[in-house]
């Protein structure tokens, strides 16, 4: 069985299953979501906890296959929690897994928790995680979306008693939240908690928010490359002002554009060749958030636009290793700036047949 984490809560209440599994890269939705199933094993007797980390190739998975079959003299059910960090559970551990989800079956002694981080679409449709989807619950925790955390932390202050005030005000007042703890929902959460200890119930003026809340934005490249394809300038200057006040390598913002641009061409080129739009993507294993931004993008790319683009990315490649190029800034994150914000304004342009038609217009 497959939930999404929002409706866990709801499934949580209507009775337990013997086994659940947990994967995504958000550590705080993933903790919350283990501490729910944690708790409402407590509640049902589970009062014994094991624990068990998966790391290396030489783990001893029979200790975690006799775990689910040795009750102490003090507890009638356990919980066994079992943690890959990796994802991996390696050659020996795939079919322990399995073992383990044939196991649940009918053990009402015994809850087991799998803890796994985001699993790719291979990782997915392995047999061991099929056992495990098929035998108990598999809860798919995704990350909050840039465009949903305002309403995400609207939700949390309201869990709290607290709101921002209506109207204009109220929804600067989350745009400004939003920005100061993108990429770090663990630190949005504390700064939540930390309005609840700085005023009482009620209404919450955008001066309040505004002196509370730290800028404890983290950004990753990935994010960037979904704020560039999505034609989003200024979120982009913010980003790449963060990554580089982070310290965030050089060579790793001009591969993640570099590895845009090219993809964008590998699959325009695979569609002038006849094949479907989401073949194409799917060859270049483009998935998710970014496989929708292609497909919105791509009508407004022309082949010369993408060949222009993958120019000035090996000429940046040049610049972030200490090269010269003429005409171009030589500070690799200048010179960034300007490769992406070059991205940036394709991925706004209008449609290529229409541009074509534009440019045959003024000749």
């Amino acid at each position: 069985m497959q939930l999404s984490a929002g409706q866990l809560s709801q499934h949580l209440n209507k009775g337990l299953k013997s086994l659940y599994t947990l994967h995504g890269d958000e550590p705080l939705l993933i903790q919350e979501a283990a501490d729910a199933i944690r708790a409402a094993a407590r509640a049902q007797g589970y009062t014994e906890r094991s624990v068990h980390t998966v790391a290396g190739a030489h783990f001893d998975w029979s200790e975690v296959l006799a775990a689910g079959g040795s009750l102490s003299l003090f507890a009638e059910r356990q919980l066994v929690e079992i943690r890959i960090p990796s994802g991996k559970p390696g050659k020996e551990g795939s079919p322990a897994l399995q073992q383990l989800a044939e196991n649940a079956a009918g053990n009402d002694s015994t809850l087991t928790l799998v803890l796994l981080p985001r699993l790719d679409r291979m990782t997915r449709g392995s047999a061991w995680f099929a056992a495990l989807e098929g035998a108990g619950v598999a809860v798919q925790v995704d990350p909050i979306e840039r465009h949903a955390l305002p309403q995400w932390i609207a939700q949390r202050l309201g869990q709290q008693g607290q709101r921002v005030r209506g109207g204009e005000e109220g929804a600067r007042t989350l745009q400004f939240f939003a920005e100061r703890v993108e990429g770090n929902l663990l630190a949005a959460h504390q700064e939540i908690q930390k309005l609840a200890l700085l005023y009482p119930a009620g209404e919450l003026g955008f001066e309040q928010v505004e002196s509370a809340v730290l800028d404890v934005a983290r950004y990753d490249v990935f994010k960037l490359s979904e704020a560039v394809l999505g034609g989003q300038p200024a979120r982009v200057q913010r980003m790449l002002d963060g990554l580089r006040a982070e310290g965030v390598a050089e060579v790793l913002v001009h591969y993640t554009l570099a590895e845009d641009i090219r993809a964008l061409r590998r699959v325009k080129e695979a569609m002038a060749a006849g094949r479907p739009l989401p073949v194409a993507l799917r060859e270049q294993r483009v998935w998710g958030v970014k496989e929708r931004l292609f497909e919105r993008v791509l009508p407004r790319l022309t082949p010369l636009a993408l060949d222009n683009l993958l120019h000035s990315a090996h000429l940046v490649d040049g610049i972030v290793k200490g090269l010269k190029a003429p005409e171009w800034p030589a500070d690799g994150w200048q010179a960034l700036h300007r490769l992406a914000f070059t991205l940036c304004r394709e991925c706004v342009a209008p449609a290529a047949p229409a541009r074509a038609a534009a440019y045959g217009g003024r000749g």
